[in-house]
């Protein structure tokens, strides 16, 4: 196996082949820690097997890139597109998704010989400026992948009660408190979404214009002493606080505190940890972000507010994923890492946004539908993966990934 790979924003690769190698580094190395076992579980249907991550980002080079633009090129085994195509219906059919976990073949060991395979076949395609395109979709898709692992592989080890460590504790260092205060902005018309230059996903563009009333965005994220207290004063049980789906999702799941917390302690890819009451929450769903923001007086901010407001900073900036270790909110004055936001906008197309042709077209348009936008990135993120204009999205009752909240007020 590699060793894990260290990668800082002072650091950042300088050529294409060089992120693409180290990409490919990063995921293997991220699940070095795992058993064959620990790589097959599959916890939920909203999660994936750590091998299939593995497997399906190298079905996705091979797919896309090999297959379509190298000539000659012969598909590693023929069978195995079926299990690793993910959603991509012009792909044709493929194993369910609430079945990954059953794969117990092929084993980890097969997938890693085939992604080595498939990374030195690309290797001779870097230097084509035809396929950058498709080769920066790839490492972005990848680095999602990357984050979902990490997420998924928690949500698995935490189901079994010896609370397993895939990482020792993280070693100590000194928590960055969160800023405190609010960050005012006077409204007016904004230009949003992604300017055309360097990649960015489809659905980050184009970019138009929005008009934003004055407003003003909190200096740090919702902590867990916050959330504590509103445990305390009854939030969960306060029925007007509550979006109606929202109240109903609590009652019927008996939803009490955040994913992964149990009295002081909260589940970590390092076992169980106590939890630091200044680090930022993680792991709530939308519905229990708005129900906060109700509870202290405030909202959730749109998700045009966000990236008004986000103009001056730095995307690469904050606590995010550098190499394969536990992530963990540590809390600061960044507006990217730790989390990734919930905001009170829905997860829509925006003015004049067409849906590329080809399979590549069923990236992001078709699930606009029901989920709401997050802006930022999490301390489980690729550092270099975000931007400004970037929409996450999610169904409101999801919580496994790193999702926390910063409030806004109208001023």
């Amino acid at each position: 196996m590699p060793q894990p790979l260290t990668i800082h924003a002072q650091q950042t690769p300088r050529t294409l082949a060089d992120r693409f190698a180290e990409t490919r580094a990063l995921s293997v190395a991220l699940a070095e820690p795992l058993s064959d076992a620990d790589a097959t579980i599959q916890s939920m249907d909203d999660a994936s097997p750590a091998k299939w991550h593995l497997a399906h980002t190298t079905w996705f080079w091979e797919t896309f890139l090999l297959r379509d633009h190298l000539p000659g090129y012969r598909r590693w085994r023929d069978d195995w597109p079926y299990l690793f195509n993910s959603y991509y219906e012009a792909e044709g059919a493929r194993h369910a998704r609430s079945r990954r976990g059953m794969l117990s073949r092929p084993s980890l060991a097969e997938i890693l010989d085939w992604r080595d395979h498939v990374t030195h076949s690309i290797m001779e395609m870097l230097d084509r400026p035809e396929h950058a395109p498709l080769i920066e979709l790839g490492i972005a898709h990848e680095q999602q992948h990357q984050e979902l692992l990490l997420t998924d592989i928690k949500h698995a080890l935490f189901q079994n009660p010896l609370g397993p460590a895939m990482w020792g504790a993280p070693s100590a260092r000194e928590p960055a408190r969160e800023a405190s205060g609010w960050q005012e902005h006077p409204g007016g018309i904004a230009l949003v979404g992604h300017e055309r230059g360097d990649f960015a996903f489809d659905n980050e563009g184009p970019r138009h214009r929005v008009l934003l009333e004055p407003f003003a965005l909190s200096s740090g994220l919702v902590s867990n002493r916050e959330w504590q207290s509103f445990i305390e004063e009854g939030g969960y049980r306060t029925a007007s606080l509550w979006l109606s789906d929202g109240w109903g999702w609590v009652q019927g799941e008996q939803i009490s505190a955040p994913l992964y917390w149990r009295e002081d302690q909260q589940f970590t890819h390092s076992g169980w940890q106590a939890r630091d009451p200044d680090a930022p929450v993680t792991h709530i769903s939308f519905y229990e972000a708005d129900a906060f923001a109700a509870w202290a007086g405030a909202r959730l901010p749109t998700e045009f507010e966000w990236e008004a407001a986000a103009q001056s900073h730095d995307p690469a900036a904050g606590n995010q994923l550098d190499d394969a270790a536990p992530p963990l909110p540590r809390g600061g004055h960044n507006l990217f890492g730790d989390c990734w936001q919930f905001t009170r906008s829905a997860y829509l197309p925006y003015p004049r946004f067409r849906t590329a042709e080809g399979a590549v077209g069923e990236y992001n348009g078709k699930f606009m539908s029901g989920q709401v936008v997050l802006k930022g990135a999490s301390c489980a993120t690729p550092r270099g993966h975000s931007r400004t204009s970037y929409r996450n999205f999610f169904y409101p009752h999801q919580r496994w990934q790193f999702t926390g909240l910063r409030l806004a007020k109208d001023i």
